[in-house]
Order: structure tokens, then C-alpha cells, then sequence
């Protein structure tokens, strides 16, 4: 997940001047009166989203329009289909002549929806006004089964993070269920998992040239039905099939391992996993985009803004993103609470540079631009043009992170090609500042490689990074204090984040500056008891933070961090662990992060008697402090 700045003036989304918008015809037609502006009287793809329609690349229905439409294909988007009256929405375009697309868009509906205690979320970020109520719970299933009604000859091709995350059996928190594959609860001809360019463009061209959709089984990144048994071979892994994984959680654990190992891996196998009668066969991912391939997706003509159809209307997710810039693909460092691995893969794809700096000046012309980017980032924020010094080592390797348990020794962490990018950005005219949102991994830049040439433009990073790129307030996620707990989360020792904290308060105090590093913390996670967070507690009293940006660990589908909370074993070794999920023990660990209230004072000095830490008294309550008399959470505490 993008963590973007603050830093960005001007208007919001939907308050544009009227002419500020491009023309209906520079969009993907939402409607017959649009298509019919192109001069089309039909198309050849619809894509149907849960999310609204923002022509921009962050958005992947926008993306997936794109780059079919520069193949040469007619495509229409549905954003925000009406699924509960006469299916209008869904009946407009008819049948396209080669297939319908959907997505429950950018996030997994249900993570969209409910909080960690399940309660219904009261807005949705990716719809105008942010208004909730916009899409059904798993859109994949509704909006597939609704266009197999209407057009059953139709193909029906499922993408997006919902279907990408849910492409095998996997525990589903909301239901607090094993589910099986989507496939098996979605009437879509087949999923395409994973960022969908290069398989929606072989999916269109060999429909294109006359195969059937049951004939398209071996595409790559794609999980397909099968009524043929798979061959044992060392070419197909056969996981523990789903009616065994709901009798036997064990069974569960060791299928994730494998389909964990195989979302990293360059080469991977083909998985199978049974379901009666029926097999979903889940084809390998692609290798890692090249330069020039994920160029081609970036310089598409996106006007990057929402469809005129939103005037007046703000879209908060867009509000985010509108003045930022994504120049890679890929994370390598395998949080376990993570899934952009298991969707974009560990391997880092970036751009050239000329392919950034051709966005940034097309940001830098939006008429509400006033000189500042919220965002110069990716998925982690300093992996840019990083990746294995000898890549037949990387062919072989299935390590989920190449930072954990310690960085790997073929790893190249230069950070020379991302300064000299934001050298480039910043000269940029129009440019004042740009600023970076998303995560830093500072066990990355802080790592100690021998290489004195490498260790030095790393520190220059991190000296530039905090003088020239913060807007006041630079986060990072040290997610934990306790040794265990973040080993099972794949996070580096907590003493880093002191010498990072020590590093940053002395270029600040260097450099004048008074800006603040806000770190991010997680309760709950698998491995965390309430004497861990207690030992949190004492820890940052003791470095004067009151903490604000906080979560309660979440079980989202395909993390590891989720196969323990639901199986109680860790997949990798098969041992049991510790995940607190009674919603009494949730509440017990999130307390601690706020001691300073006096509202959790009694609970907490009950709490720690009762577990035998009473060691911990006097280092939050000292005996003759004097204490602030608020009773409620303070107002700027943040969820994430």
C-alpha cells in the first residue's frame, strides 16, 4: 500500500474548471453516447469496476483500457455497475466481441468495507463523494454471475486485487471461513492474476484470432478450471486439495508455503489444487516486466484526472494520488502482513528515467499543480532500479524477502540511480519540492554493504531524503518492538529504527530543520501477546513518542501473516504460534498504544498486574508524575 505526503496544493478532485477537463472523447467511453462520439457502433472489450473511473496509472481499470486500446481494441468501462436494479449498467454496450473484464477494483472489497473488528466502514475512497454503498460485497462473484445471466456465450475474464488474492483456497476474515478458489464461486471463464497487461492483451489476441475461451488454459498468470488430473512432474506442484484443508489446517499451512514461494520466484511451477471433481489450475506469473515494457504502460495517453462525469464530486483516493508519480513495480521486502509480492511480485520493474520525467512535467501542467509532488515512490519508496547483482542467482532463488532475516549478500542497494532521479524530478520547471510518501525501508538504505562507494551514496540518501524530500513529518514502519514479533513479521530488529530515529534528529538539528519521524505500529499480529505490547508501551514512553499512526492486524487473503492467524502454524516450519483472536484479546494488546490516556490507566495498571509486570508500572506511571486529565483517544490518531 502507497503511504503518500500530505504536501499538495490546490483544488481537489471534481472542483476542476470546467475547462479544465480534456474532451469525452480523449476517456475510455462510459456510455453508448460516448462510444458513439468515437465514431464506434460497438467495442470489443467491456471492463466493469467497483471503483469510479480515474483515467490515471494508478487505477487498473484505467491501465488495463489503456493498453488494449493501444493494441488497437475497442474498450468501454462500467465503472460503479448498478447491481440492484433492472442491470441496466450491465445490459448497455451488449456483448462485446470478445470478452467482459471485472474487478472489485483497487482493494479487496471486504478490506474496503469493514474495519478490523468487522463493523461496515461508513465510506469508500475510490467512490465520488466517498459515499459507501457503491459496490456489493465480492463484486467479482455479483458482477460475473449477473453478465453470465445476460450473455451466457460472453467470456468473462476476472482480474484485479480481489480476484488476484482469492485465486486459491484461502481464510477469509470476514466470514471467518476456509473459502475455496473464486473460480469456484464466480461464474468468470477464468482470473488473471496479478498486474494484468501482458495476459489481457494474450487473452485478447489469441480470442481475437478465433480460439474459444475453454481453450485458453495455459496463459500465463492466469488460474483456469480443469476437469483433466495434472501430471506429477517437476513442472506442476499438486497443493493439498480444499476438502482436506477445511479438516485439516496443517494441510492449509503447507499449500501457502508453496504458493507463497511460487509468487516469488522468476520461473516458477504450475499449481493445482482440487476441488471435487474439479481442479484450478493456477499457471505461472510472468518474469519481471523489462524497462521498456512498463514504459509502454506508463506513457499511455491517460488524461489523469476522473471522467467528467464525477464534476463536482471528490474522490479521495484520487485526491491522493493526483500530484504523485509511481517509478516502480515490486517489493522485495516480504512483510508477512503484505501482499503486493504475491501481486506484483518480488522483483523490481522501473522505469526510465525519461518515462518519469515525461510524467512529472504532465503533472506539473494540471492547472491545480502549485509546484509540489506528493509522492516520487512505489510500492517501497527506495527499491528503484534495484535488484540481484548475478541474476542466475535470482532464477533460482524462492527466498520470499531478500531483507529478512538479513539482506541478501547479492542484493545491489545502490542508492545512486534513485538520487540521481530525484535530482532530475526536482529540476523539473515548475517543480518547487518533491516530497516521498511512500514507505521507506531504512533497513535497506541503513545496510552496511563493505562497498565504500555504496555505503556513502546511501547515507547521502538518507542526509537528502530528510532535508530536501519530508513535508514536516517522514514515516516509517518499525511495526513492532519485540525481537519475535518482528522476526514472524519479516521486520528488521527494533534497535535499527533507533539508529535511523538518532540519525534523523542529527541531520535535522545539522540542517535547522524541526521536522518529526512518525513511526507505524501494528497490535495483534501473529506472535504478539499482551506482554509484548506492554513492553512496546514502556519502550516508546522512553523515547517520548505518543503514537498516531496505529492498526489492529487485519487477516487479509494470501499473507503469511493470515495463514497463522487462521491455522495457528507457521507455514515454514510448522510449529504452533501464538495469534490473539478473541476480539477481548484484541482490545487487551491495542490499549497499550495509548498509556498516556487516562482513560486506560485503571485497565492498563490491572492488566500488567495480572500478567506479572508490574516492572512496567513505574516506567508508565511513575508514582509522582503528574498526568493530563484527557479520557478519550486523542483526535489525531490515525488507522491505517
Amino acid at each position: 500500500m502507497q503511504r503518500n505526503g500530505k504536501q499538495s496544493a490546490g483544488p481537489i478532485s471534481g472542483t476542476l474548471p470546467t475547462e479544465a477537463y480534456p474532451p469525452l472523447t480523449a476517456y475510455l467511453p462510459t456510455s453508448v453516447k460516448e462510444m458513439k462520439l468515437l465514431g464506434w457502433d460497438s467495442v470489443d472489450v467491456v471492463l466493469f469496476s467497483g471503483d469510479a473511473y480515474v483515467d490515471h496509472p494508478s487505477f487498473g481499470s484505467a491501465v488495463i483500457g489503456r493498453v488494449l486500446q493501444s493494441a488497437g481494441y475497442r474498450v468501454a468501462i462500467v465503472p460503479q455497475p448498478n447491481w440492484q436494479d433492472d442491470l441496466r449498467d450491465f445490459r448497455k454496450f451488449g456483448a462485446p466481441r470478445l470478452f467482459f473484464g471485472v474487478s472489485a477494483g483497487a482493494m479487496d472489497s471486504m478490506v474496503n468495507h469493514y474495519t478490523a473488528a468487522r463493523r461496515r466502514r461508513s465510506d469508500d475512497a475510490y467512490t465520488p463523494g466517498g459515499r459507501h454503498g457503491a459496490r456489493p460485497d465480492y463484486p467479482t462473484i455479483v458482477y460475473s454471475h449477473i453478465l453470465r445471466e445476460l450473455f451466457p456465450d460472453t467470456p468473462v475474464i476476472a482480474g484485479g486485487i480481489e480476484a488476484s488474492m482469492r485465486r486459491l483456497a484461502h481464510y477469509d476474515y470476514w466470514q471467518d471461513r476456509l473459502r475455496p478458489s473464486l473460480l469456484m464461486d464466480c461464474d468468470a471463464s477464468l482470473i488473471s492474476y496479478g498486474m494484468g497487461e501482458r495476459t489481457l492483451l494474450e487473452i485478447a489476441r489469441r480470442l481475437d484470432a478465433g480460439e474459444r475461451i475453454d481453450e485458453i488454459d495455459n496463459v500465463m498468470q492466469t488460474a483456469v478450471r480443469s476437469s483433466v488430473p495434472p501430471e506429477a512432474d517437476d513442472a506442476n506442484i499438486i497443493l493439498h486439495p480444499f476438502e482436506v484443508c477445511l479438516k485439516n489446517k496443517k494441510a492449509q499451512a503447507e499449500n501457502f508455503r508453496h504458493i507463497e514461494q511460487q509468487s516469488n520466484a522468476i520461473h516458477g511451477k504450475t499449481l493445482w489444487q482440487q476441488y471435487g471433481d474439479i481442479w484450478v489450475k493456477v499457471n505461472p506469473m510472468y518474469p519481471p516486466m523489462t524497462t521498456a515494457e512498463i514504459d509502454r504502460s506508463f506513457d499511455l495517453p491517460y488524461t489523469r484526472l476522473p471522467h467528467p462525469r464525477y464534476k463536482g464530486k471528490r474522490i479521495p483516493a484520487y485526491e491522493m494520488i493526483r500530484h504523485s508519480v509511481n517509478i516502480h513495480r515490486g517489493c522485495f521486502g516480504g512483510c508477512a502482513f503484505c501482499t503486493i509480492s504475491a501481486h506484483q511480485g518480488k522483483f523490481i520493474s522501473s522505469r526510465s528515467k525519461e518515462s518519469v520525467i515525461k510524467e512529472v512535467k504532465a503533472v506539473a501542467a494540471m492547472p491545480d499543480f502549485k509546484g509540489y509532488l506528493s509522492d516520487v515512490g512505489g510500492p517501497s519508496a527506495n527499491m528503484y532500479n534495484m535488484g540481484g547483482k548475478d541474476l542466475s542467482l535470482c532464477e533460482k532463488c524462492l527466498r520470499p524477502s531478500c531483507l529478512h532475516p538479513s539482506v541478501c549478500r547479492n542484493l545491489n542497494t545502490d542508492h545512486t540511480p534513485l538520487l540521481n532521479l530525484y535530482h532530475s524530478v526536482d529540476s523539473v520547471k515548475g517543480v518547487k519540492k518533491s516530497f516521498i510518501g511512500s514507505g521507506v525501508r531504512y533497513d535497506l538504505s541503513m545496510h552496511h554493504t563493505g562497498d565504500a562507494g555504496v555505503d556513502r551514496a546511501n547515507r547521502r540518501y538518507n542526509e537528502e531524503l530528510i532535508v530536501s524530500h519530508v513535508s514536516g513529518r517522514l514515516k516509517v514502519a518499525p511495526e513492532h518492538t519485540s525481537p519475535s514479533v518482528l522476526n514472524l513479521m519479516r521486520k528488521p530488529d527494533f534497535e535499527l529504527y533507533r539508529e535511523f530515529s538518532r540519525f534523523f534528529e542529527r541531520v535535522n538539528s545539522r540542517h535547522e530543520l524541526k521536522q518529526q519521524l512518525i513511526p507505524y505500529f501494528i497490535s495483534s499480529h501473529p506472535g504478539c501477546r499482551e506482554e509484548d505490547m506492554a513492553e512496546l508501551a514502556a519502550e516508546t514512553k522512553a523515547m517520548h513518542l505518543h503514537l498516531e499512526q496505529v492498526q489492529d492486524f487485519t487477516p487479509t487473503p494470501m499473507t503469511l501473516a493470515t495463514e497463522i492467524y487462521y491455522t495457528g502454524i507457521h507455514p515454514y516450519t510448522l510449529e504452533p504460534v501464538f495469534t490473539a483472536t478473541d476480539p477481548r484479546q484484541k482490545l487487551a494488546q491495542r490499549k497499550y498504544f495509548f498509556w498516556y490516556d487516562p482513560a486506560y490507566r485503571h485497565d492498563i495498571t490491572t492488566s500488567l498486574k495480572r500478567i506479572g509486570r508490574g516492572d512496567l508500572l513505574s516506567k508508565l506511571f511513575p508514582p509522582h508524575a503528574s498526568y493530563p486529565t484527557r479520557t478519550q483517544e486523542p483526535r489525531n490518531v490515525k488507522r491505517r
